[in-house]
C-alpha cells in the first residue's frame, strides 16, 4: 500500500554517544537506545534531528577532546 509508511508514527532516538535516530513509535526501542521525546513522520523526525544533532562527534569524543584542551595536554 503506497503511502501507508509515510503515516507511521516515528520517534527520535539517542543512544549513549548523543547519537540521533528515528524509530517507529510503535516497535519497543532497541537495547542502548532512550526515547529523546519528539515523534512525527519520519519526515517531521528527521526534520528535528538536523535541527537538534549540531555536532555528530560521539560524546566519548566530545568529552575527550574537552578533557584535553581543558589540561593543555595531547
Amino acid at each position: 500500500m503506497p503511502g501507508a509508511q509515510e503515516s507511521l508514527p516515528y520517534a527520535v532516538v539517542v543512544n549513549a554517544e548523543e547519537q540521533y535516530s528515528v524509530w517507529q513509535a510503535a516497535r519497543d526501542l532497541p537495547a542502548g537506545w532512550r526515547g529523546d521525546g519528539f515523534t512525527g513522520t519520519e519526515e517531521e523526525c528527521l526534520a528535528y534531528i538536523e535541527e537538534t544533532w549540531t555536532d555528530m562527534r560521539p560524546a566519548s569524543v566530545r568529552r575527550w577532546m574537552r578533557d584535553h584542551e581543558q589540561a593543555g595536554t595531547d
